[in-house]
């Protein structure tokens, strides 16, 4: 399996487990810089290489009463001060054609929102680009479904994918984390990433909003990287319980340190164990 260089961090083969964390959407800039430093003091700590997320937009909302994010000029602003201030990579997501262009000045991945992925003239679009690209799997797709996305990607002769497992629908209003996915996407040849925070997202849950169940992220990303991924992606916020979009599946960034020295510790034994077996 190839590995993908994001700045200097590598994901896949037998690289460290990558951290993607941050917030789910901006709310400012001071709230992002500091958010990303605290993060980035844990996982430089714990010898974690860490990518911040964050996004400008959530064009998906289900209401039109939910709060969206600064848009893309301010958003892009303060995310290019977190890359700039904090030296970190940035991964954010686009919604449209128009954006592409902008963000790809900016960003070091780009990610394919879950509802977009089969949405052909973005992916393709984005593949253009050249940059890193992070296809995050629909809630609504089996795993195997993500090898035409792949091929689209692979059509403009950008490589540089990065596949994410984010739960499947389980009738209404809940999701499932199946792991078999995990591996099923790995085979295609690209790294896997699990979305620990999205898999535990209640879709419609509160019927104008998603809501969620974020004590179950521990165990699910525990899981996951016993299971075997390249990447963890936790949406973290410092008072998740008073974030504007999706605070109920948010983990509270007090308690980041504590699952992290929990996922390193498996990481290194299933990568310890690897190695002895060849």
């Amino acid at each position: 399996m190839p590995q993908i260089r994001v700045d200097n961090i590598k994901i896949g083969g037998r690289n460290p487990l990558v951290l993607i964390a941050g917030p789910c959407v901006i709310e400012s800039g001071d709230m992002c810089i500091d958010t990303a430093k605290r993060i980035k003091d844990i996982a430089t700590k714990l010898n974690i290489p860490f990518i911040f997320k964050s996004s400008f937009d959530k064009a998906n909302r289900l209401s039109i009463d939910s709060y969206r994010g600064p848009g893309l000029k301010l958003g892009l602003e303060i995310l290019n001060k977190v890359k700039q201030k904090v030296k970190i990579p940035i991964l954010t997501d686009v919604h449209c054609q128009k954006e592409i262009a902008e963000v790809a000045k900016v960003v070091d991945v780009i990610q394919i929102p879950a509802f977009l992925c089969r949405q052909t003239d973005i992916v393709v679009a984005v593949g253009k680009t050249g940059k890193v690209i992070n296809i995050k799997k629909g809630q609504f797709l089996a795993p195997w479904d993500i090898l035409p996305i792949i091929k689209k990607v692979e059509s403009t002769g950008n490589r540089k994918i990065l596949l994410t497992e984010r739960g499947v629908c389980f009738g209404y209003s809940n999701l499932v984390s199946d792991f078999r996915s995990l591996k099923i996407m790995r085979d295609f040849g690209y790294p896997v990433i699990f979305d620990a925070t999205h898999s535990v997202q209640l879709p419609g849950g509160k019927g104008g909003c998603s809501g969620g169940q974020r004590e179950f992220v521990a165990g699910l990303s525990r899981a996951a990287v016993a299971f075997g991924c390249d990447a963890l992606f936790l949406e973290v916020h410092p008072h998740p319980d008073l974030a504007p979009c999706d605070g109920p599946n948010m983990i509270d960034l007090k308690e980041l340190e504590k699952l992290l020295k929990q996922i390193k510790k498996i990481n290194e034994a299933i990568t310890y164990g690897a190695r002895r077996a060849t």
